[in-house]
Order: structure tokens, then sequence, then C-alpha cells
């Protein structure tokens, strides 16, 4: 059969498709894009309302044209009702579930043999426990770069957030099988390293080992290759501040900390059953900013979560302006299926769309400021993959990212490069060693 994998949402969905797409070919089947496929599987996301519905009218789409879909990722295990809905012949994979797209593919096929039947069942594969995601071959969207999944689900209860009904309790992985998939990725020519998971920093927390001494072992793997770190709440880092701050000194670890503070309101932050205050986000960013003078800072913030005053919102705009994170992932809070923030008065969504867009103005122009700071910087680069542009994208050991438009440079490799220009979503740099 003819197979597409459309994929949305985190670098963790990204993996399973990986995983699935590896599957699929060896299985047989060809990979094609969407308009040739006779099976369309979409690896789902349920965080944001936008991206629900965008998903939700592609399989009634698809349905009706009469292509077999398959829907996996986080949407079934919250919002299978939905799905039916929409298209009553989907075929559904769970979350823990991606090791066994071979059984649906099967079942399609089969159905496909015996077509002049009139009875139909779609096929419903559900685990309760997560299976295959590391240690498993690999169709990479990106052959430089191997995506490691740290453990699946969370031990948070944040007010907002569908995800942990969808991923369930945190189930860190062993570490040595974590070990062994990124060393065989390193084998197959990685030179990049992302480890993800919901909450990178929640790692080994239901098992005899934490994450500074994940990435110490990690750091130890024959091989030149950086590491990224995900996403990490700035509550699960608090226990581990110190040895996560000495497990970042090697020079294999990208100098790049995303801190998600949602908020800089402690108001907003107890409504959002947030663990931490905005005191102890700061305290860790200025641990990290004294520790690595060129730290780079990510962040995430929700724009209009329910009971947000003005003065709330300016605390979050002078927040952004004092701290000056490099990438601030901005949404419009919107309520989400089974959350407690759900039984919240939302606000206007006038108001919230002017403070999303006054705050995203706010960070242009933190933006600009660091792009101008960086204009003739010189320094060592990690050449990490083909840009999506014409030209090779390059990080600097803070993870700042420079295209190289024209240069015989090879991915894994180091070069010393000089930045000259800027666009708003990266910098331009020429080759100079």
């Amino acid at each position: 059969m003819k197979v597409h994998v459309a994929t949305f949402g985190c670098s963790a969905n990204q993996a399973s498709a990986e995983v699935m797409m590896a599957t699929i070919r060896n299985l047989g089947h060809e990979l094609v894009s969407e308009k040739h496929a006779d099976v369309v599987v979409l690896n789902t996301c349920t965080v944001k309302y936008s991206t629900e519905q965008k998903i939700l009218h592609k399989i009634k789409e698809l349905g009706e044209k009469g292509i077999e879909v398959v829907v996996a990722g986080c949407m079934p295990e919250v919002q299978l009702d939905d799905i039916i809905r929409n298209n009553p012949d989907a075929h559904i994979l769970g979350v823990n579930s991606i090791s066994r797209i071979g059984e649906v593919l099967n079942s399609i096929v089969i159905l496909g043999i015996s077509s002049e039947s009139t009875s139909r069942q779609a096929l419903h594969v559900f685990s309760h426990e997560p299976e295959g995601f590391i240690n498993v071959p690999r169709f990479r969207f990106n052959s430089n770069i191997h995506i490691c999944q740290l453990s699946q689900g969370c031990n948070n209860a944040c007010s907002y957030c569908i995800v942990r009904f969808v991923r369930g309790p945190l189930r860190s992985f062993d570490p040595d099988p974590i070990i062994e998939d990124i060393r065989q990725g390193v084998a197959e020519g990685c030179r990049e390293i992302w480890l993800t998971s919901q909450d990178n920093a929640q790692y080994g927390m239901d098992i005899d080992l934490r994450l500074p001494e994940l990435l110490k072992r990690i750091c130890d793997i024959p091989g030149d290759f950086k590491v990224r770190v995900g996403m990490m709440n700035p509550f699960s880092v608090l226990p581990i501040l110190e040895e996560l701050l000495d497990a970042f000194e090697h020079n294999k670890i990208y100098k790049l900390v995303h801190l998600p503070i949602q908020s800089a309101s402690n108001d907003v932050l107890k409504r959002m059953n947030r663990f931490h205050s905005i005191e102890e986000a700061n305290r860790m960013i200025n641990s990290f900013r004294d520790r690595f003078d060129d730290i780079t800072l990510f962040t995430d913030i929700i724009v209009g979560f329910p009971g947000e005053k003005d003065v709330d919102f300016m605390k979050t705009v002078e927040w952004v302006k004092d701290y000056r994170p490099e990438k601030v992932n901005i949404s419009r809070y919107t309520p989400r299926p089974h959350t407690k923030a759900l039984e919240y008065r939302t606000l206007d969504s006038r108001i919230v769309a002017q403070r999303s867009n006054e705050l995203h103005d706010v960070c242009e122009q933190v933006q600009i400021t660091v792009r101008k700071n960086m204009m003739g910087w010189k320094g060592r680069v990690f050449v990490s993959k083909e840009a999506k542009v014409k030209g090779l994208m390059a990080r600097t050991s803070s993870y700042k990212p420079v295209v190289i438009p024209d240069s015989n440079a090879i991915p894994g490799s180091f070069y010393e490069v000089e930045i000259f220009d800027a666009t708003p979503g990266y910098f331009l740099g020429r080759v100079i060693t």
C-alpha cells in the first residue's frame, strides 16, 4: 500500500512518526505524499484547540474521499468520540501503541481483500504501557538528528494541560536502553541528539537516577555530537539545579535552557497549578546565566488565562523585557477537555488577542536587540543539517541558529564563522576557517 504519515506537535510526536515510518517501510509499504496515498496516518496533537480542529477537519475530509485513515498520537486517548463522529471508519492507534502500526495496516489490507463484504470493522489498538519508543529502527526526517524520548507521561497537574490525561503518569525509560539508543544513533551518523519528553527534568523521579547523571552518561558516549536538552519545567529543575548546572558544563551539551514560565504573575501561576513562583524561575535562570555567559533562554507563555488581569499581563510583559528570552512560544489560552481550567470563566477573546499581539511585539523588539548584539560575532559553530532555506544550518554552542548560505561545509562538523547579517528567524554567517 501507499502510506502517508502526517505528524503534528512536539518532538516526541516527531520521534514516534519516525518509528512508525520505519515500520511501514520495513513491512513493504511505500511512503508517499498525501495526494498519492491509499492510507493516511495522522499522528495527532491536542494541546491547542486550533490544531485539534484542523485535524478533525482532515479526518473528515479524508474519509469523505474514501481514503483509509489511521488516527494516532494524543487525540485518540481523550477525544475518541470526536474522531469517530467525524469519520466512523477511522482506525485508531493509541499514543503508547506506535509499535503496533503493522497490525492496523494488516487489518486495512484484509479489509481491502474482502471489500465485497458489506460489513466493516475499524481497528482500535490501545496499549497501557509505552512500547517501541527506543532502540527501534527509524526513518528520520533528518538523517543527522536523532530524537531520543526519555520518558512517557508526567506527574504534574497543571490546570490547563490535557497532555497528562493523554500520556498518563511519569514512566521513565531505563537508562541503559537510552544510552544504547543514542549510541546507535551516533553510529548511524547522527551528530545532533535531541532529548525529549513531557518534562525532561522529571526524568528519573520514579527510578533511582536523575537527569544530571543521565546527561553525564550520554556525554561519555564516544563520538563527535551535540546534545539538545528539551523543555524542563522550573519546579522540576529546582531539586536538581546544582547537579544540572554541573552536567551542562560538558562541551557536548548545547548551552540552551527551555524553561516555560507560562506567566510572570504568581496569582496566575497559582490558578494554573504551577508548582513554582516567578521568583524561583528567575533564580534558576540567573543561576544558568551566572555559570554560562552565552546561555540561550527559551520559554513558553500562555496569554489570557482565566482570571488574568491587566496587572498580571503587564508583569509578564515586563518580565520579557527584563529577562530577554531569545525565543518565546506564545499561546492564547483555549479551554481543553478534562482539565480543571475548563471550569473557569474565560476572558473576552478580543482581550486575549490584543494581549497576544502586544506580547508578540515586545518579543520581536527583544529579539532585534539580541540580533544586533550578535553582528560581527566570530566563533565556533556546529553544522547540524541542511537549512530549510538555501545553505546549511549551524548552531553556536548556545544553540543560536546560523545559516551558512554558500559553503562546502559538511554536516556533523565544526567550523569557525563570522555572523554578518540576520533575519527574524536566524543569523547569516560565513566560514572563516
